[in-house]
Parts: structure tokens; sequence; C-alpha cells
């Protein structure tokens, strides 16, 4: 089962890549590279959010500890991409890739990795409630 998740996150990974490419091909120039960011960033959340969704259905997790799993395996699969494809592949440097970590900057990308860790677990609940009707 966790393996269907893992290859799920290539998912989230195209669809992550897809909205960095609108922001910066279609809005990012016009509002303004913050407001962009933080756009993109809600537009994210809300398109991982139905895509999360749809996998909590398709492949039901069977319990909390499970989905907690598959968000913590997530979130370590997205940091060791962003740091190690950022750095190695795209040349940004460490400083430039800590740089979307910083909310006092009104950087927002940690709230992706927040409902990223969080999301499997909330759906999972829900279905199980659901369930239990």
């Amino acid at each position: 089962m966790i393996w269907k998740y893992i290859l799920g996150w290539f998912v989230l990974l195209i669809v992550a890549i897809i909205n960095g490419a609108v922001r910066d091909g279609v809005y990012g120039q016009s509002l303004g590279e913050l407001t962009a960011h933080q756009l993109s960033t809600l537009v994210g959340i809300i398109l991982f959010g139905f895509i999360i969704w749809e996998m909590t259905r398709l492949w039901p997790l069977r319990s909390s500890k499970q989905a907690w799993l598959v968000g913590a395996i997530w979130v370590g699969m997205t940091i060791c991409f962003e740091f190690l494809f950022g750095h190695y592949v795209m040349g940004n440097s460490w400083q430039r890739l800590l740089h979307d970590y910083n909310i006092l900057e009104g950087r927002l990308w940690a709230a992706v990795l927040v409902w990223t860790l969080i999301a499997p677990y909330l759906f999972t609940r829900i279905s199980q409630r659901r369930m239990e009707r």
C-alpha cells in the first residue's frame, strides 16, 4: 500500500512543477514575485487536496498511523527533491533554497509541506467516519 503512495508522490511532483510553470509563465510578472509565490502556494494546496483526497479514496489507508507515515514520507521526499534537485541540478544556492521557508518574509512554502503532511491523515479520518455511519 505504501508503495502506491510513494509512486503517487510523483503525481504531486508533476502538479507542483506545472503549478510553478504557470506561475512563472502566466501571472508571475504581473503580480510580482512574492504575491505570485503566495498565490501559487494557495493553488498548490488546493490541487494537492484534490489529488490526495482521490488517492485516499482509491487506496484507503488502514490506520491513522499509516496516514501519518504517508504524509511524513511525502514531506521527506519533497524536501529531498527540492534541495538535491534544486542545488545540484538547477544550481541554486542553499541560501536561495532556504529563502522559501522564511515565513517572516511572506514566504508560504512551508504551508504546502504542512498540508502534505496532514492531508492523508485528515482525509483518512473523514473516510473512516463516513464508513462508520
